[in-house]
């Protein structure tokens, strides 16, 4: 089984091997990736990728290594950005490199782009052109060097967003000074699970059959328990490298899932992050040769599911007497828990039963250490009376940009009618 290094300077992948072949993918042992300290010759300040990836029998093994770990700094200024935005499903991230001149700082540095939307589903074929606008930048830990991702929105070329633009829609609503003054940090809880090549079926498990039940799998350590940790460890450390405020991670309760966790991030932060940390995920099982899906309810029956659990608070949650704010809060989000469900991923309703750590899709609740509720408010948060809340609604696909923005304006710009207001606290057991 591959292990991972973590070298002081530079990096490499590669997959060990005893013969010219590649393995070939089982339910036992599958496509891996090694970060492996580079041994031969001086240390240099660029990340460095060997890529080698197994996949299922026939797949040929990329060998230009050589070519892909070459350090361009001392030869040129100019660098690779390579610019990163959502597609048309609102779900699947698209990306195409370019040359810029010198190294940058800031995304206003950068030029603008187009593409051709109707290959992304993202407008017509006798008007396809969509401008991409570089929004926010990270370190490439492909690439390495002073070379850049950088996450972008994407509008018509009279300037207007186009449809599956959210972030433009969010940024609108941070900019607001009642939610700029109150600070809202988000910490959001991404879950995912891989899948097998071809077969589509989680890690680790048989094909065409089941492992044994739940209960050993979360953050369990062991061949039989744990599935893709060495992925989950790459993504770890190259979203490090990126400069993403990722904040942790831990194998979940249905064998071949993984959670990863971005936070705190403040405004649209918290959605520019996730958006990055997913392209560097799917890049990842991508090399890997393992499938990534967001889905919500991968697989069906006594399985959990794959959430986006999104933990917020304002700068009045965190002060003191933050708890009455943060019931206020939870009353404003049960008002509008209609709207919240339809912006908080597709598929949800097959993983918001009742069951498996979810409350159901039709009711709204709150509770304190109770994770059968949509909202959950922590131990600590009640005994210090502030803090912040978990929003346990959102599936694995959301979007970021809406999940977040929505948060705070429910929560801050939203009044309620009195009426509503107070049949809601009494229905929710509620003094405010």
């Amino acid at each position: 089984m591959a292990q991972i290094l973590a070298p002081n300077s530079q990096w490499q992948m590669k997959i060990t091997r005893s013969s010219t072949t590649a393995s070939p993918m089982t339910a036992k042992m599958w496509g891996s990736l090694v970060l492996k300290q580079n041994k031969k010759g001086p240390a240099r300040s660029s990340t460095k990728f060997r890529v080698l990836a197994t996949k299922a029998e026939g797949y040929t093994i990329n060998r230009l290594e050589g070519l892909l770990n070459l350090d361009l700094t001392p030869f040129t200024d100019r660098i690779i950005a390579e610019y990163i935005w959502i597609g048309g499903s609102g779900v699947d991230v698209r990306s195409k490199s370019r040359t810029i001149s010198k190294p940058v700082e800031d995304p206003s540095e950068l030029p603008k782009w187009n593409y051709d939307g109707s290959s992304t589903g993202q407008a017509p074929g006798e008007d396809s052109e969509v401008i991409l606008y570089p929004q926010a930048i990270f370190k490439d830990p492909f690439r390495g060097g002073n070379n850049i991702l950088v996450i972008c929105d994407a509008y018509t070329p009279q300037g207007e967003p186009i449809p599956t633009n959210k972030r433009a829609r969010a940024a609108e609503i941070f900019k607001n000074k009642k939610v700029i003054d109150e600070v809202p940090w988000y910490g959001i809880e991404q879950e995912y699970t891989l899948l097998q090549t071809d077969v589509k079926w989680p890690l680790g498990w048989p094909v065409g059959g089941y492992p044994g039940p739940q209960g050993p799998y979360y953050c369990g350590a062991g061949a039989d328990k744990s599935f893709g940790r060495d992925i989950s460890d790459a993504h770890y450390k190259a979203c490090l490298y990126a400069g993403i405020n990722i904040s942790g991670t831990n194998g979940e309760v249905m064998p071949g899932q993984w959670e990863y966790q971005v936070g705190p991030s403040v405004g649209i932060e918290a959605g520019d992050h996730i958006w990055a940390s997913r392209y560097i995920l799917e890049r990842i099982t991508e090399q890997a040769g393992v499938v990534l899906t967001l889905d919500p309810k991968p697989i069906e029956g006594d399985w959990n599911g794959a959430g986006c659990h999104t933990n917020y608070s304002t700068k009045s949650m965190r002060e003191e007497g933050g708890f009455e704010v943060i019931k206020k809060a939870i009353l404003n989000l049960s008002l509008r828990h209609g709207e919240h469900i339809s912006a908080y991923g597709e598929g949800n309703e097959r993983r918001l039963t009742g069951k498996h750590e979810t409350a159901s899709i039709n009711t709204f609740s709150w509770g304190v250490a109770n994770r059968g509720c949509s909202i959950r408010v922590g131990r600590e948060t009640e005994k210090q009376g502030k803090g912040y809340l978990e929003d346990r609604r959102p599936a694995s696909n959301m979007d970021p940009y809406i999940v977040t923005s929505l948060l705070a304006e429910t929560t801050l710009l939203w009044e309620p009618t009195l009426e509503a207001e107070a049949l809601a606290a009494q229905k929710l057991a509620l003094k405010v």
